[in-house]
């Protein structure tokens, strides 16, 4: 696993170059950063245990151009990815509003398997706007914004805000666009009591995962604010969508029934929603990812060390369109999603990299805080402790 031990050093040096002042003061600020130093290397050698054992080798520049074969996209296995996650999208809402009509509420149960293509089909709307989907990036372009309207998504304002995701991951000096507001306990311990309790219900579960989807999608995605760049264009992008969105509804709930409507596309809806933000959450925020200053943080090292590779079973990485690959997906945002599964049997070294098992992920809901010292998430409970 990669670490920057120079800056140990230069912090030593800097201490020693301090011509005044007390020198046992200095000494003991010298011996307190070489425990931190040691505590960071211990912590270093768990998380390289962790993120597998041939993660240390990689030699990531050469890696990189090996994977330029993988981002080539291919027409007809997108559209034939495309076309069976619509079909069977269509088919399972259509059935699930005729039987809840026809007072068969059994009938919303179709509504998780509806919603696991929702999210399939919100994937393929994600490789679109990193333009990966499909080689023509006008195919790339309409394609994702026809999926925006399903999936309450916004291709443009979307796509300006995920870059920003990919550009900023693991960069402690650029939080807050794009990703799930994570402190460090130095920085939580400097709260007021009443911050402390808002990060506290911001980080419950309940909250990221039971109100969190519900105002991501349904909310914040109606209003493109945080976004800096792109003049008006994510305001153009979001008017259009909620524009096509209140079209799309007021039809389909004309024909069907506005109670009928709710009843089935808001489950479909919030389901899907659910399980994206589960795994964009897990995607980064597991115990041994990586988090660095600005000044010592590099985009591949965090992309590869920084995002995990879910490793799911057969059916729930079909579902989720080989998302869990997130590491390779970070360092390469070009390969499309079909591809994943092939990087990996041309790469098995990738494979033990920031690997996390299904049961393994449910425990990193407890994580809430970047622990500088021992370089790794720690929950609330730890942070107390420590």
């Amino acid at each position: 696993m990669w670490r920057r031990p120079e800056r140990t050093e230069q912090r030593i040096v800097g201490l020693l170059r301090e011509g005044r002042g007390n020198s046992a003061l200095r000494k003991a600020n010298i011996i307190s950063v070489v425990r931190e130093a040691g505590a960071a290397a211990a912590a270093t050698t768990a998380a390289d245990a962790d993120h597998g054992a041939g993660s240390a080798s990689i030699d990531i520049p050469k890696l990189l151009r090996a994977l330029k074969p993988f981002r080539i996209a291919d027409d007809k296995r997108g559209m034939m990815e495309l076309v069976v996650t619509v079909g069977p999208l269509v088919i399972l809402w259509i059935a699930t509003m005729l039987l809840v009509r026809a007072g068969m509420w059994v009938g919303l149960l179709l509504a998780i398997p509806a919603g696991a293509f929702l999210l399939r089909l919100f994937i393929i709307q994600h490789d679109c706007g990193h333009g990966s989907f499909f080689r023509k990036k006008i195919a790339n372009l309409w394609v994702g914004r026809v999926i925006g309207v399903l999936t309450l998504t916004p291709y443009e304002f979307w796509r300006r805000s995920h870059a920003q995701h990919h550009a900023r991951t693991g960069n402690l000096d650029r939080r807050g666009l794009g990703d799930v507001d994570t402190l460090t306990l130095t920085e939580y311990r400097a709260l007021t009591p009443v911050a402390r309790w808002r990060y506290r219900v911001y980080r419950h579960p309940l909250v990221l995962f039971g109100l969190g989807p519900a105002v991501q999608f349904l909310v914040r995605h109606r209003l493109p604010f945080g976004i800096t760049t792109g003049g008006l264009r994510p305001w153009v992008s979001v008017a259009t969508t909620n524009a096509a969105i209140a079209i799309f509804c007021i039809a389909v709930a004309w024909y069907f029934g506005i109670a009928a409507f709710l009843m089935v596309h808001l489950p479909i809806t919030l389901i899907a929603a659910t399980l994206g933000v589960w795994l964009f959450y897990i995607q980064h925020q597991f115990e041994h990812t990586v988090w660095e200053d600005g000044r010592d943080w590099s985009f591949a090292e965090a992309a590869l060390y920084g995002s995990s590779h879910y490793e799911l079973p057969a059916v729930l990485r079909w579902f989720s369109a080989n998302i869990g690959v997130h590491h390779v997906h970070h360092l390469c945002s070009t390969i499309p999603s079909y591809r994943m599964q092939s990087v990996l049997r041309e790469f098995p070294e990738l494979r033990g990299v920031s690997r996390l098992s299904l049961r393994q992920s449910l425990g990193a809901t407890r994580l809430a805080l970047w622990d500088e010292r021992s370089r790794r998430l720690i929950s609330f409970k730890e942070a107390r402790a420590a």
